[in-house]
């Protein structure tokens, strides 16, 4: 919100996008309609590919994400990365919120980077959280509503929990997994075997959608 409030007081022609997974929480929603009637601006929704969360639902379950790390990867990367991947395709750059301090995976976050050809700007990548919390204050951002109910990091509904004191921003997301990168791919890519298995469940998901809409 930081980001897109600095935004919007340099030009009022941005363009917003957010992610609609499926299973967000319903606080998300409604904050997406604080931010069009607060910002007066349009807020492009892009979704999952319909045949490709049919196909995995179908093989794997709708909770497949508790299963393992790498069917939770599956999981983000057919509801998050790849819907992001087709989006970004109309953009030369974009920004995120990203901060190195949310967690040990992002220590490194350059505010400038090179994906895929395009800019990826992360302007607040060595703010702390004060920081954060102190422009949000001093600005009047809107916040979402389940920062108030202790969420530090907000995802999908099933996958995000509020934190206990002292853990770090990220403790809440997949709070389940033990040991594993709390990132969900869209940001950083999880680890070497990982990514593999899940290239492989990809392949395995897309052959079978493929062959469900060609048998219809």
């Amino acid at each position: 919100m930081v980001v897109l409030d600095m935004a919007a007081r340099i030009s009022s022609d941005i363009r917003v996008i957010t992610l609609d997974t499926g299973r967000l929480p319903e606080e998300t929603y409604a904050m997406i309609e604080t931010v069009r009637s607060h910002y007066g601006v349009k807020v492009e929704t892009v979704s999952p590919a319909s045949d490709e969360l049919e196909a995995m639902v179908t093989r794997f379950g709708p909770n497949l994400f508790y299963e393992s790390v790498p069917y939770r990867s599956l999981c983000c990367h057919l509801r998050k990365v790849r819907p992001l991947e087709r989006k970004l395709q109309e953009f030369r750059a974009w920004a995120v919120g990203l901060r190195r301090s949310q967690s040990e995976t992002r220590e490194s976050l350059a505010k400038v980077d090179e994906v895929d050809g395009r800019v990826k700007l992360s302007p607040l990548a060595d703010w702390s959280r004060e920081q954060v919390e102190e422009y949000i204050r001093a600005n009047g951002v809107p916040r979402h509503p389940l920062y108030a109910k202790g969420y530090a990091s907000i995802g999908c509904g099933p996958c995000t929990r509020a934190t206990e004191p002292g853990e770090d921003e990220r403790a809440g997301r997949w709070w389940w997994e033990q040991d594993a990168n709390k990132e969900c791919g869209i940001h950083f890519t999880p680890d070497g075997r990982a990514e593999r298995t899940v290239d492989v469940l990809i392949r395995d998901v897309l052959s079978g959608s493929r062959a469900q809409i060609q048998n219809a």
